[in-house]
Order: C-alpha cells, then sequence, then structure tokens
C-alpha cells in the first residue's frame, strides 16, 4: 500500500513528533510512504490531500496536526471544518483519510501525551480502512 503523509507547522513542536512516529509505523506495517507534505496548519490540509488523493500512486492519506486552544472558539472551528473537509474528500474518492490531528479544546500538555497514540492510530486506520476496502469490492 502506498500512502501519503500531510503533516502540519503548526505546533511543530508536536507535530513534527508526530511525522517521526508516523513513518516509524509506517515502516513496521510495510507501507511505502510516496509523499510527506508540509503545509501552514491543519486548515490548509484539504487541497493538498485533494491533489494526493488523485494520484495513482496514493492508496490513503494520514493527516497529522495538533490544535491547542487559545483564548477564543477558533480550534472549534479549525477543527470542525477540517475534520468535515477530510470526509468528504476521502468519501469522494473512495480512499482512506485519516484524522490524526488532536483537539479542539485541548492544552499544550494534551497534545504532548497524545503524540505516539494518535500517530501510530492514524497510520493503522489508513491501512485498515483500505483492507476492508478492497474486501468488500471482491
Amino acid at each position: 500500500m502506498n500512502i501519503a503523509i500531510v503533516v502540519s507547522e503548526f505546533n511543530e513542536k508536536v507535530t513534527f513528533r508526530m511525522l517521526s512516529i508516523a513513518e516509524e509505523k509506517a515502516k513496521i506495517l510495510n507501507l511505502k510512504i510516496t509523499y510527506i507534505c508540509k503545509v501552514s496548519g491543519t486548515y490548509d490540509m484539504p487541497i493538498i490531500v485533494n491533489a494526493l488523493l488523485e494520484k495513482n500512486d496514493v492508496d490513503g492519506v494520514v493527516t497529522l496536526g495538533a490544535i491547542i486552544k487559545g483564548q477564543t472558539k477558533h480550534d472549534e472551528v479549525i477543527a470542525h471544518s477540517t475534520a468535515n473537509a477530510l470526509t468528504a474528500l476521502s468519501v469522494k474518492y473512495q480512499k482512506p483519510v485519516s484524522l490524526g490531528i488532536t483537539g479542539p479544546g485541548m492544552q499544550e500538555r494534551h497534545a504532548f501525551a497524545r503524540i505516539r497514540p494518535v500517530a501510530e492510530r492514524a497510520v493503522e486506520a489508513v491501512l485498515k480502512i483500505f483492507n476492508e476496502l478492497k474486501r468488500i469490492e471482491k
């Protein structure tokens, strides 16, 4: 299986660690990473995910990000709109897009605590969905 990874540069102390762990997990699962794309923030992911899903050498996309709560509800707007857009793209292309994005409403300490489990599960989810899609296509 060929995957792409899209990672947010915002909160890079968290997200770049997530990327490293996702790469390790992909290697363990024998997944080939065909693209690693960096975007400014999670809100910017859908356009890149769309372009990746159009490619024949991408079977699924792992998204990695950390939306940390600020003084307003902006984190909620970003999280909900991004999740909705990524879900729509997954359905449109019939390819898995995992949501390895933590938040909203999360403090920085929670983001650090979720680095490994979220990154690993995001990679595992793409593989599981891909395998299920192949199973029901038969």
